[in-house]
């Protein structure tokens, strides 16, 4: 049968490409966004777009309602829409951390829970296990200075997850983690557009490690619609591994995690991005 599957924040990057990569594969996509115009390329491919702010608890159930008269079910659900705020922890304020969470943790959370319904009804009809896949990133394993707001909450994304997959297996739902590492998008323009850098920050005088951290994950990195051909075959075979990596220093950042000393990778990051040019006295 014709797979149904949903995936949110295709407006560019990973989002847009999975759209794409499983639509050549045969199945019915639905490609979401906050902004519906930004769906145009992939309207234009024939593949169903829909309007979806994941902030919006009205614009999810209008989103499911839509599937639940067409479709009937989801066999494949992708919570992938998010936003990195780059800045100094001690710069962000409680907007903007809330912001951060909200987009990137609690959104995930309560588009999987209206998602339920149509992921069991699939269970129910076709006997294999949905599967629920939630975009983190190899950052929310090794953390790194002026994204300390994005990589806590790709970091909260991974426990949920492994929460969620005990959770969701007596319903016949499979849970797995995506964790990019640097792969092409518009991910740092938007990034370094919403840059926080108060005129009175202590680290003014490294704005451009800040602007730097704003754009690392693009550098050399790996095109979008190679990253993800090997996930999207993954999720459809349904023996997909729990955890899914790919794309630049996806594999490199957390075995320098795990195999250096904190100090020595604190030392290390640190001196890419500015922080070793600042002093106590400053």
């Amino acid at each position: 049968m014709q797979k149904t599957v949903f995936i949110t924040g295709c407006s560019s990057g990973i989002g847009a490409a999975m759209a794409k990569e499983f639509h050549q594969r045969g199945c019915f996509v639905y490609a979401t966004a906050r902004k519906i115009d930004a769906l145009a390329p992939l309207a234009e491919q024939d593949i169903r777009t829909l309007e979806l702010d994941v902030n919006d608890d009205q614009s999810i159930a209008n989103a499911f309602a839509a599937v639940t008269q067409e479709r009937g079910q989801i066999d494949v659900l992708i919570n992938n829409a998010g936003f990195s705020q780059v800045g100094a922890l001690i710069d962000l304020d409680r907007d903007a951390f809330r912001k951060q969470y909200e987009t990137n943790v609690i959104a995930p959370m309560l588009v999987t829970r209206a998602a339920v319904p149509l992921l069991r009804t699939s269970f129910k009809q076709d006997g294999k296990n949905p599967i629920v896949a939630n975009v983190g990133s190899i950052v929310g394993i090794t953390a790194t200075p002026f994204a300390g707001a994005y990589c806590s909450s790709k970091a909260a994304i991974h426990s949920l997850s492994d929460t969620l997959r005990m959770e969701l297996a007596p319903l016949g739902i499979d849970v797995v983690m995506i964790q990019p590492g640097g792969v092409q998008s518009s991910f740092g323009n938007h990034a370094e557009a919403a840059i926080c850098l108060p005129t009175d920050s202590y680290y003014r005088s490294v704005e451009d490690g800040i602007r730097a951290r704003a754009q690392a994950g693009q550098q050399q990195a790996t095109p979008a619609e190679e990253f993800v051909r090997p996930i999207v075959v993954s999720l459809l075979s349904g023996n997909s591994s729990t955890v899914l990596r790919g794309g630049k220093n996806s594999f490199r950042l957390p075995l320098l995690k795990k195999l250096l000393p904190t100090k020595v990778l604190d030392a290390k990051l640190s001196a890419i991005y500015g922080l070793n040019r600042l002093t106590s006295r400053r």
